[in-house]
């Protein structure tokens, strides 16, 4: 009897090697496959620009000022649930993720006291006026570069002009319209 358990439990060792043999054999090959002698798909690449040719000019950011006086200030308002996650509104609101907004037209920026600026929020010298808020919203990155704002932007003017007038609405003595 004690011979067939032996047996057994040396047949059991050897099953386990050889599956443990066989499984790196596969693994080896799934980890490191043999090279392609070309590729699968072909990539085209974009011509580089010739020498000395300039980049592509940035988006021009049509006026805000013609559309603020037509602006729906209900659509605004909606418009601004995409900046409540990060933002208050109201008056002594707190900060969260980005500065209380409340009476933002005509301010500074890098004004909100207690929320920690980006170097480059906090040296912009240029108040935020209409046109400053327009483009600013266009495209947070690239109108002030190194901001810590992860917004991606406002595409449409019309929607960015909503938006701004509603921001005049909050404030005690809100700007007038250009």
């Amino acid at each position: 009897m004690a011979s067939q358990e032996a047996n057994k439990i040396a047949g059991a060792i050897l099953m386990a090697g050889l599956i443990a043999m066989g499984s790196g054999f596969i693994a080896r090959s799934l980890v490191n496959p043999t090279p392609l002698k070309e590729l699968a798909f072909a990539v085209e690449k974009p011509d580089a620009p010739a020498a000395g040719a300039q980049a592509a000019a940035p988006a021009v950011i049509p006026p805000v000022a013609p559309l603020l006086a037509k602006a729906d200030m209900a659509a605004g308002e909606a418009s601004a649930k995409k900046c409540a996650a990060c933002h208050t509104f109201d008056k002594g609101g707190a900060n969260r993720i980005g500065p209380n907004l409340f009476d933002i037209v005509g301010r500074k920026p890098g004004q909100v006291a207690g929320f920690a600026y980006s170097k480059q929020m906090a040296s912009t010298p240029e108040e935020w006026n209409y046109e400053h808020l327009n483009k600013f919203l266009a495209n947070p990155k690239a109108s002030i570069p190194g901001t810590k704002m992860a917004f991606a932007g406002i595409a449409k003017p019309e929607e960015r002009a909503a938006l701004i007038a509603w921001l005049r609405a909050k404030s005690d003595a809100p700007k007038p319209l250009p």
